[in-house]
């Protein structure tokens, strides 16, 4: 586990973070506090829903159903209706502070809020951790492809599966 006595901005941005042993909770608050300013400067509001969600994504570095995310939900008081949490996740993903993972059918927390870039979902079939690392070069190779036939792209989702270091047997 690595430990901060200082602000780490780096944390966050490298993908193998997720499968590293770290400082979760400075990667976590790190992430939120871009989070919240990110909202702010979008004018949208973070409220107690969604900002709690945005949490439970950011406990763990992997992806969480909506059902998993309703029941911490219920369980603090926010309702116990699946329109709760659809609501919240989906508004995280409007604005770019959650992403959906379409392979598991679940939703994390996007690790680089407010910043441009193009993830690839690294997911472990094991664990179900997930790490959101650069995918530019992948999309730039979709780009030509795409292009070659007269095809626009406006979005693409990359997901990998695979095994994390840890359930590969090395130690994280």
């Amino acid at each position: 586990m690595h430990d901060h006595s200082e602000s780490c901005p780096g944390c966050a941005a490298a993908p193998e973070v997720a499968f590293a042993r770290h400082d979760h909770a400075h990667c976590a608050a790190d992430v939120m506090g871009r989070a919240e300013a990110l909202a702010g400067s979008q004018g949208v509001r973070l409220t107690p829903v969604r900002k709690r969600a945005l949490e439970i994504l950011l406990e763990e570095h992997r992806a969480l159903g909506a059902y998993e995310v309703l029941e911490r939900l219920a369980a603090e008081g926010f309702g116990n209706q699946p329109p709760v949490a659809y609501r919240a996740l989906d508004f995280l993903v409007e604005q770019g502070l959650a992403h959906r993972i379409q392979r598991l059918n679940a939703f994390a927390a996007c690790m680089h809020p407010g910043e441009a870039h193009a993830p690839v979902f690294l997911i472990c079939r094991a664990c179900n951790a997930v790490a959101e690392a650069e995918a530019a070069p992948v999309r730039a190779a979709l780009d030509v492809a795409a292009g070659g036939l007269g095809f626009a792209i406006e979005r693409s989702t990359v997901e990998a599966v695979g095994l994390c270091p840890r359930c590969q047997g090395g130690q994280a």
